[in-house]
């Protein structure tokens, strides 16, 4: 004996499976999106320094977004933050880190800021600094990648035309980039 699904209840099981599909189809696009690409570093001081924090490196359509949380910075001042060449804090003064990440050769020109220069930060009264960068010459991927090098806090504000590995003063503090 057969039976019929009247009008009614073919309307109800069809908006029952356009609804289902619907969830379904929500759910994979959350999995399926791009996913962000984020490395992070935490800082540690260079001898006879107290700067310490962390610097997160998220990349986006317009270049990699570099926020920075630090403490212990002289009050009221400047600071050069540069990613360098080696992913390498070990020396006491932050020199294993090796000069500032310049990928493109051509950009050593007197005049131009290499990618590695990623900007310069203050510090409030208390000696903090928070805020971001847009760093649009580097990446977390390919030959521009900050992955597995250092990021430093120099003593002073770095001059964006002059070679970076003149004139920012020693490292106060360094850390390794790492993805997440």
């Amino acid at each position: 004996m057969k039976k019929r699904l009247d009008g009614q209840a073919v309307r109800a099981f069809t908006l029952i499976v356009l609804a289902a599909g619907s969830l379904l189809l929500a759910a994979c696009s959350v999995f399926l999106r791009p996913q962000e690409k984020r490395a992070d570093a935490q800082l540690l001081p260079t001898v006879a320094n107290q700067v310490r924090g962390t610097v997160t490196f998220l990349e986006h359509s317009d270049g990699v977004q570099v926020t920075y949380n630090l403490a212990g910075l002289p009050p009221n001042s400047d600071h050069a933050l540069q990613v360098h060449e080696r992913g390498d804090c070990n020396a006491a003064d932050g020199s294993s880190a090796g000069p500032v990440f310049a990928p493109a050769a051509e950009r050593l020109k007197s005049g131009t800021r290499v990618e590695g220069d990623l900007g310069n930060i203050h510090a409030d009264a208390n000696g903090v600094a928070t805020g971001f960068i847009v760093a649009p010459d580097v990446s977390l991927d390919g030959i521009r990648s900050v992955l597995q090098r250092s990021v430093l806090v120099h003593r002073d504000a770095g001059d964006p035309y002059a070679f970076p590995q003149h004139g920012a003063g020693p490292a106060l503090a360094c850390g390794v980039i790492r993805q997440q």
